[in-house]
């Protein structure tokens, strides 16, 4: 994973900055200005939107190999997800993105497979599979490996599932024997 910079880090913080002067504008008094406040902010996303999407448009008649540059570019690509301007759809993004984790899980025996793709919902399904079926560490390792790989390659999931593994059934022989008799009950024969 690449080092996040200083201008990611001060694009985060303009982001959370935006967020939080709206938070501010709806908690007061002046919902005129809220609602100004708001459609501007409407409005200058879908103006940039407009322009990104014939950037897109032109790097994908021009020069494709650009197009793929925008698109492995972590802050454009998501910009163009945010846009819906995203060449690849989200199932293809999250298949991708699992296909990069497999190798460490490999590592350990395990692996994982997509079960579903809610884009709707924002959501995954997913079943850990070999060693990483019940292995304690399978929430550490979906956390730390296969969650952040979807997330970076789809920022707009806001739930991955696991789907509980359903045990195998496992038969064990019972033999019963003699049923034994009693001449006096049991219970008489603990308290006496």
């Amino acid at each position: 994973m690449p080092a996040i910079s200083s201008d990611d880090r001060n694009l985060q913080t303009a982001g959370d900055r935006i967020e939080q002067l709206l938070d501010e504008l709806r908690a007061g008094d002046d919902t005129r200005s809220c609602a100004l406040a708001e459609e501007l902010l409407r409005l200058v996303t879908e103006l940039y939107g407009r322009g990104l999407a014939r950037v897109v448009a032109i790097a994908r008649d021009e020069s494709p190999a650009l197009l793929d540059r925008l698109v492995a570019d972590e802050l454009v690509a998501g910009l163009l997800i945010v846009h819906d301007l995203h060449p690849q759809d989200l199932i293809t993004r999250v298949e991708q993105a699992l296909e990069s984790v497999r190798p460490f899980l490999g590592l350990h025996g395990g692996d994982v497979e997509l079960v579903a793709v809610a884009p709707e919902a924002h959501a995954v399904r997913l079943r850990l599979l070999g060693s990483c079926d019940g292995c304690p560490s399978s929430a550490v390792t979906l956390q730390h490996a296969v969650e952040r790989a979807i997330l970076e390659a789809a920022p707009e999931v806001a739930r991955i599932e696991v789907e509980e593994p359903t045990p195998e059934p496992v038969e064990v022989p019972v033999r019963l024997g003699p049923k034994p008799t009693f001449e006096v009950c049991p219970t008489e024969m603990a308290v006496g």
